[in-house]
């Protein structure tokens, strides 16, 4: 039984594709179908009804969509019903041209109730009003919906860049995984797609309206001539049957025509929130009291005057009254409920102090401000927990282990929109965030200004705006990188993490690596840790590796490499640039990924011997060598990152890691590789001179 089930369930799955794949197609055979093949009154009938159905669920599926994207068929839906309604009108022509000096019901009851029933059988009266339905589909509905959708189009096309720099710098930070920025990235170009198309199936409803004014007219005039000339009518009789049959028509087809303008009018221009049309518009027309207040009394003032319709206007005063207190009482209920939820308990002896009032101290930690707090409150759908989840995640899969949790707590003593990033109590970052603001940060290319309160960016240092809401497509149509408060808490927080990576690796840590490691090479491990070196020297060496941007996810490498030159060498940083030249591969992967020429910085021949005999005389510089070399390696890094290239620079084995230590303390974004780490399957190319001219 249970294979029975499972067979149904696939055959039914399959079945549901199949109707899904021939909807198109034989919606278009139905089409082309009622364009050639006369129809009976009673099919006419159905599909009128069927036409005025699909128009009103095409409105309601564009007013519960929450953004334009939980709509994006609605282009080949416009496109499909205005094909529908004027295969309608070329049936509806032919039977009415045919049938018409029978009656009103000769072309189907639906036309005959449009005609007779909603204009009171008045073809003057008819006229009028399909007319002012053309009007208002084709100038009002249709030409604003057109230019949205043309302006967004153009907006969505320029603030593209933007939006995927914003999508690169997140999955940089490790705030969101290569999955979620594909999907970004592709919900972007939908985006774009979306907009353009809408912008094109616009002029699909213009051409409607202007088809239906043709075929009204058309069949005006041809009924006139069908009924006088073919069947011996009169003027009058003529006209009065054929033209209602006509209006009739005409108004069948434009009413459910004015529905999918509208329908597209409320797709393009509504704001991207979680909330559909209707809540929107009662969220924020009905919750200001004020308002209601000031609209009553307005209402009331007219009410008063002499000759106006008083008890209409009073009417609806009361009711703007009424709304008003309602409003007001609900405000201060709730007002209430804060205040008795945030009353203090009461009054309890104190207890006495034991040891667990001892508090160690945290290896990282987080303070916020309290207007900071919604950020990081898990009970208001803080944002920024998941995101220090996702860098932490990040973080380990890049580095190679895993960082301690972050506490968090607010602090009452920091201004309200302040945060402090600590490591083990010490201070190690600190900036400000704004909760509903956006961060424009500055990449160097920018084409406009932002009105906003400068600031620079917490992480790199770049000049930034924070700016409202209202402002952040143009940001990101000017070139700006645009991130929310907790993307700029989150990204200060993994620049962070990577500086003092080796102050975060402790004993504690390097063990997990080893006993990760010892379940794949546990023969390996033990080789190594005790006998060969203690877990100390190990720990310095990896904390050298990270002090320098190098990644220890290559465990069996760095052990492999220690296994072999420990017997010889017990100092942890001469092993470590034995364990740099084994890992030389990965190292300049991380800098040249993909390039087989490696453009780097190289010593002036003379300044190198300088500096070898300085490390063979005494092992220092002189404090005058030393500045040169300073304010030349400076210079040097200008010119080779305005080329943009990255920022190696590449010596002698022997001078690495003197040059290192001495150049990373003012320049930390300069690597120092040793030619032994270079692979010898790359070409490597002095482009830029230390102390050369």
């Amino acid at each position: 039984m249970k294979g029975f089930s499972q067979l149904m369930s696939k055959q039914t799955w399959v079945s549901d594709v199949k109707v899904q794949l021939l909807a198109g197609p034989l919606l278009i055979l139905m089409i082309l179908g009622m364009m050639i093949v006369p129809l009976p009154p009673f099919a006419l009938d159905l599909l009128f009804t069927f036409n005025i159905a699909m128009a009103i669920m095409v409105l309601m599926v564009s007013m519960f969509a929450q953004k334009p994207l939980d709509f994006a068929a609605f282009p080949a839906v416009l496109l499909f019903t205005t094909l529908l309604r004027l295969s309608l009108n070329v049936a509806s022509t032919r039977v009415v041209l045919m049938e018409g000096h029978q009656g009103g019901a000769s072309a189907g009851k639906v036309i005959e109730a449009f005609g007779a029933f909603l204009v009171g059988g008045n073809f003057a009266v008819g006229l009028v009003v399909f007319l002012i339905l053309v009007i208002i589909n084709f100038m009002v509905i249709t030409k604003g919906a057109g230019r949205i959708a043309e302006v967004g189009a153009r907006f969505t096309l320029d603030a593209m860049p933007g939006k995927q720099m914003a999508i690169d710098a997140d999955l940089n930070a490790g705030l969101i995984a290569e999955e979620d920025a594909k999907a970004r990235r592709a919900e972007i170009a939908q985006e774009a797609d979306f907009y353009g198309s809408m912008d094109g199936a616009s002029k699909f409803v213009r051409g409607d309206a202007v088809a239906g004014l043709v075929i009204m007219v058309v069949n005006i005039i041809g009924g006139l001539m069908i009924g006088m000339l073919q069947h011996d009518m009169s003027f009058g009789d003529a006209g009065r049957t054929y033209m209602l049959l006509a209006i009739g028509d005409g108004l069948v087809a434009q009413i459910p025509a004015l529905v999918i303008s509208t329908a597209a009018g409320v797709t393009v221009s509504r704001v991207n929130t979680d909330q559909d049309v209707g809540q929107q518009m009662i969220s924020q027309l009905f919750v200001n009291p004020q308002v209601m207040i000031l609209a009553a009394m307005v209402m009331g003032l007219l009410g008063i005057v002499p000759g106006m319709p008083n008890m209409v206007f009073l009417l609806f005063t009361l009711l703007l009254a009424g709304l008003a207190w309602y409003i007001m009482r609900r405000q201060e209920q709730a007002l209430v409920k804060e205040e008795i939820s945030a009353a203090p308990p009461p009054m309890q002896e104190a207890p006495e102090a034991s040891w667990e009032d001892v508090q160690l101290v945290d290896t990282l930690g987080l303070e916020v401000g309290h207007r900071l707090i919604p950020l990081v409150d898990s009970r208001q759908k803080g944002e920024l927990l998941g995101r220090i989840k996702s860098v932490r995640k990040k973080f380990a899969q890049e580095v190679g282990f895993l960082p301690p949790v972050v506490h968090i707590r607010d602090n009452l003593e920091l201004s309200p929109n302040d945060y402090v990033l600590s490591m083990k109590g010490a201070e190690i970052g600190r900036a400000e965030a704004y909760p509903g603001k956006w961060l424009a940060i500055d990449p160097g290319q920018v084409s406009g200004d932002l009105q906003g309160t400068p600031t620079q960016d917490p992480a790199f240092g770049l000049p930034a705006v924070w700016i409202d809401a209202s402002q952040r497509e143009h940001a990101q149509v000017y070139g700006y990188t645009v991130v929310d408060a907790s993307t700029v808490i989150a990204t200060h927080l993994n620049h962070l993490l990577h500086r003092h990576s080796p102050e975060m690796l402790g004993r504690q840590e390097v063990q997990k690596l080893l006993d990760k490691l010892g379940s794949e090479q546990k023969s390996l491990v033990e080789e190594v840790i005790p006998k060969a070196i203690s877990l100390t020297v190990l720990q310095r060496i990896l904390q050298n590796l990270l002090d320098e941007d190098v990644s220890i996810r290559d465990m069996r490498t760095i052990l492999d490499t220690l296994a072999e030159y420990a017997a010889q060498q017990q100092d942890a940083n001469e092993l470590t640039a034995l364990v740099r030249v084994a890992l030389g591969r990965a190292i300049t992967q991380q800098w040249f990924a993909g390039q087989d020429t490696l453009n780097v910085m190289g010593l002036d021949a003379q300044l190198e011997q300088v500096l070898v005999q300085a490390m063979n005389g005494n092992g220092a510089m002189e404090p005058g060598l030393a500045e040169t070399l300073m304010t030349q390696a400076q210079e040097a890094l200008d010119r080779h990152e305005r080329s943009g290239e990255p920022p190696v620079l590449v010596v002698q084995h022997s001078l690495r890691a003197v040059l290192s230590r001495f150049l990373r303390r003012r320049l930390r974004n300069m690597a120092v590789l040793s030619q032994a780490e270079i692979p010898d399957d790359r070409t490597l190319r002095v482009t830029t001179v230390v102390g050369g001219r």
